[in-house]
């Protein structure tokens, strides 16, 4: 049974950084892409990053670039977003969710891109204050 859980989340001033953490079973890495999702209250769900082992894709958002990386932990199947130079607008639920669909990746920009992941966990909230 595919089963994600996400930890790491937390209250952090403009500037700070916060290592979120998705926490996998029931499923291998190179079988599957990994996708982080946020969500704002009264705003869509979307994609933050994403990045498969399988097809060597890997996504970030306009808004994170540069500020954001996910990856794979050194110790456990676990996939971690380290987000540095927070913002206030970065305030949300963060999700990670996985799927096996080949390029799913590339498909993060579109304004339904969350509905191409079938898994999900059950999300941890990120409150960057000003």
């Amino acid at each position: 049974q595919v089963q994600l859980v996400e930890s790491g989340g937390g209250l952090v001033q403009t500037g700070g950084s916060l290592r979120l953490s998705c926490g996998i079973s029931g499923f291998s890495l190179y079988n599957y892409a990994i996708g982080w999702f946020r969500q704002a209250p009264g705003k869509e769900r979307e994609g933050v990053a994403c990045f498969s082992l399988f097809d060597g894709s890997m996504y970030y958002a306009d808004s994170v670039k540069g500020r954001f990386a996910i990856g794979v932990e050194r110790v456990g199947d676990n996939v971690y977003l380290q987000m540095n130079g927070l913002r206030p607008e970065d305030t949300a639920v963060y999700y990670c969710a996985s799927e096996t669909v080949s390029m799913v990746c590339s498909a993060m920009q579109a304004p339904d891109a969350a509905r191409k992941f079938g898994h999900w966990g059950q999300g941890t909230q990120v409150t960057v204050s000003s």
